[in-house]
Order: C-alpha cells, then sequence, then structure tokens
C-alpha cells in the first residue's frame, strides 16, 4: 500500500501544472514572465504533458529538489543530468531519445511512427543540420518546444492547413535562404495555386501542401527527372496516359519535367481547354511552330475537344429548357452524364497524344449529346404539341362559352317581349 502511495506521490511531482505543483520547475517558472515563465503557460496545451511528461524529461535536471529539499543548484546539477537549453545540433537525437524507440511510444500509440528521426537524418535539414548549420530546421524548427500540439490539431503548426505557412517563417526569409541560394516566392506562388485554394482557402485537407511533395521528415526536394513520380501518387490517369505519349522520349532527351513543364509546380494553374490548341495561352506553342506535326495535332485535339462541349452543353441547354417547361425528361439528363464522362475522359487523354483513341472517345460524347439533344427535341414537341391542342380546345371553349352566352340574351329579350 506504501508503496502505491509513494508511486503516486512521485508521479504528481513529474507533472507540469499549476500554482502548488510539486515540480520545481514549474513552481518557479510560473512566476516569471516573459521568456522564462512562457514555457510554463505553453505547457499547459502541450501534447507531452497530456501524457505526463514534464520539463526534466527534455532538460534534465531533478524537479523534486528545491521545494522541501535541497537547493536550485542541485534541482539543475550537471550530477542530475541538467542540460539546460538543448544545443541546436542535439535536438533531434534528443526528441529521438523517445520518438525512435517502439516499445516506449507504443505505450502512447501502437500506430506511432519511430523513423522520423532517421529520415531526417537522410533530409537537406538533417544533413546541414548535423554538419554544424544552426540555419538548418530541426524537430522545434516545426513543431515548437513547448506547446506542441498534435499534428491532428487545427491550430498546430505542422496541421494541413499551416504547414505551408510554417514551412514559409524559413523559406520565405531572404536572408536565411540567401546562403543557399534558395528562391522565396513559393509561399506567394502556391497560394495562387489550384492546390493552394483548395487548401487554403477552401479549407480541403485532402489537397497536397508542401510535405506532400517534398517529404516531411525526410525533406528532399524531387530533381528534374522525378518530379513527375511525385505528381503521379495523385495523377494515376495522367501519369499513365503520358508515359504512353511521344513527349516522354522527347522530354526525357531535352531533360524537361514530364508535369512541370506544362503545369508548373508551386504555381499549379487550374486546368483548362486553354492549355491546349495553337492560340495563347495554349502550352502547346511553346514548344510547337505552325505547321510541324505538333501544332497540327494540338489544333485537331482541341478543335474536338471544344466542338463536344458545345454540343454536350446546348443539348443540356435544351433538356433543361423542357424540363422547366414540365416535361419528364430526367432520363435524358441523366444520360448525358455519361458524355460528359466521355469529355473528361478526353481530356485525359490528352496526355497520351493518341488521335485515334481521342477521335474515338469524341465520337461516343457526340452520340450521346445527340442523343439526348433529340429526346430533349422530342419533349418540346410535345410541349409544343400540348400548347396547339390546349389553344384549340381553349379557343372552341370560348367559341361555346360565346354562343351560350348569346342564346341566353335571345331567350331574355324573348321572355321581355
Amino acid at each position: 500500500m506504501w508503496h502505491l502511495i509513494l508511486s503516486l506521490f512521485l508521479l504528481s511531482a513529474l507533472q507540469p501544472g499549476p500554482v502548488g505543483s510539486r515540480s520545481t520547475c514549474v513552481r518557479c517558472h510560473q512566476e516569471f514572465d516573459g521568456n522564462l515563465g512562457e514555457p510554463v503557460q505553453r505547457m499547459a496545451q502541450d501534447i507531452h504533458a497530456a501524457k505526463g511528461l514534464s520539463c526534466h524529461h527534455c532538460h534534465g535536471g531533478d524537479p523534486t529538489l528545491g521545494i522541501e529539499t535541497g537547493s536550485m543548484a542541485d534541482a539543475k546539477s550537471r550530477a542530475r543530468g541538467f542540460i539546460g537549453r538543448p544545443a541546436n545540433r542535439s535536438i533531434a537525437a534528443l526528441c529521438a531519445s523517445c520518438h525512435s524507440k517502439p516499445e516506449y511510444m507504443r505505450t502512447y500509440n501502437p500506430q506511432a511512427r519511430v523513423d522520423q528521426h532517421s529520415e531526417y537524418l537522410t533530409s537537406v535539414h538533417g544533413k546541414k543540420n548535423q554538419a554544424g548549420d544552426t540555419q538548418a530546421a530541426t524537430c522545434t524548427s516545426c513543431h515548437g518546444a513547448h506547446g506542441v500540439l498534435s499534428s491532428k490539431n487545427p491550430t498546430s503548426p505542422v496541421y494541413a492547413t499551416n504547414v505551408a505557412q510554417t514551412c514559409a517563417a524559413c523559406h520565405a526569409d531572404p536572408e536565411r535562404m540567401k546562403p543557399y541560394g534558395i528562391p522565396t516566392n513559393q509561399l506567394e506562388l502556391y497560394k495562387k495555386s489550384v492546390h493552394g485554394i483548395a487548401l487554403i482557402e477552401k479549407r480541403d485537407i485532402s489537397a497536397p501542401t508542401c510535405n506532400d511533395c517534398h517529404g516531411n521528415h525526410g525533406a528532399v526536394p524531387p530533381g528534374v527527372d522525378s518530379v513527375a513520380n511525385v505528381c503521379s501518387q495523385c495523377h494515376v490517369s495522367q501519369w499513365d496516359q503520358f508515359n504512353l505519349s511521344p513527349h516522354r522520349e522527347a522530354f526525357a532527351a531535352n531533360g524537361f519535367p514530364a508535369c512541370a513543364t506544362c503545369h508548373e509546380h508551386h504555381e499549379i494553374a487550374p486546368t483548362s481547354d486553354d492549355m491546349i490548341g495553337v492560340e495563347d495561352p495554349a502550352v502547346c506553342i511553346t514548344c510547337h511552330a505552325e505547321g510541324d506535326a505538333g501544332y497540327v495535332a494540338a489544333k485537331g485535339m482541341k478543335d474536338g475537344i471544344v466542338r463536344l462541349k458545345t454540343h454536350l452543353d446546348a443539348a443540356h441547354d435544351l433538356l433543361v429548357r423542357a424540363e422547366r417547361a414540365g416535361m419528364e425528361v430526367s432520363r435524358p439528363i441523366y444520360s448525358l452524364s455519361e458524355g460528359r464522362d466521355r469529355l473528361v475522359r478526353a481530356r485525359v487523354e490528352i496526355h497520351r497524344l493518341d488521335e485515334a483513341v481521342l477521335a474515338k472517345l469524341l465520337e461516343e460524347g457526340h452520340a450521346i449529346a445527340a442523343q439526348a439533344d433529340q429526346d430533349g427535341q422530342k419533349a418540346m414537341d410535345e410541349l409544343a404539341f400540348r400548347r396547339k391542342g390546349l389553344a384549340i380546345s381553349s379557343g372552341i371553349l370560348v367559341v361555346m362559352i360565346g354562343l351560350l352566352i348569346a342564346k341566353i340574351r335571345q331567350r331574355k329579350t324573348e321572355a321581355a317581349e
């Protein structure tokens, strides 16, 4: 029984907490303002504190001394393992002293990753940090030191919608990036991209951010020859079609990155039919001149896509007019979605540059649009017939009413005489 009471006493001494805590660290530092008191305040929301960890687990020392026994000097004695503020180069190893131990981490989360430190050491950040570059990012650069939040917490600097801003804390700083010769406009470009708009403005956390393409702990910029392998993790169909196209060999021979050559990398614009063809802002004309095979193919593909889109839109408008007039056209409207599917697939097939395959899809789309157009016209003809019949019936009814009124008046006149 006494063993249990003693264990509970020692456990409570290690917990960070408000005034009255048994931890010397907390009890003293909570009385300070500024840099000395802020760590205690921030630890109130810290995920480590929530799991029962306290100051000494990272900074060392003995948090039980200096309250009733011992002294502050004893509590912060090197003999008791006090390390104070960890050196920048040792932070990753310090974090790894817990985060790389499967048997320890799985007492909190059986699915916890324990390879972050080994990945970090392979990254650009890790290599430079271990070489003594104190400007290179380490664990606390992204996660913070005190007040570390779960990556699932929307206010965490490593939550999906906050990652780009966290990376930009260093990568948008011209002075910090100057020694490395790295551009500092990535965040500015990303915010304007289709990915940035989806994630930051629309709060779609499935949209990619910095670490989805560059990695997080093993952060390594994808090279020119591998950037398409990153894009293909999400854009599988486009990548498969590109690999069947003549562009694959041409791009490889000229050292062009597969996806980024047409779509950029940070400032990825929303795709549209304007990207293809031979009129500005089409990307095809950046390589193909008037008269060459690529120029002719680009023009043909663009014309085919536009014609199908126009046909589908016209059929849709006709069906909508019929529906608003009260006609039953739900089945042809649903069938028209198959035509839209052909249009989407045709846009993907452009990556393959196979005019025969594209022509087949366009032909199928036109056939569906034609049937929808026919169904819509049939509904409008029926509507016109109904309206014509209603007009004739209404006319006959008006005549009959007029004759009836005339007859009534005649009878009244005869009765009056």
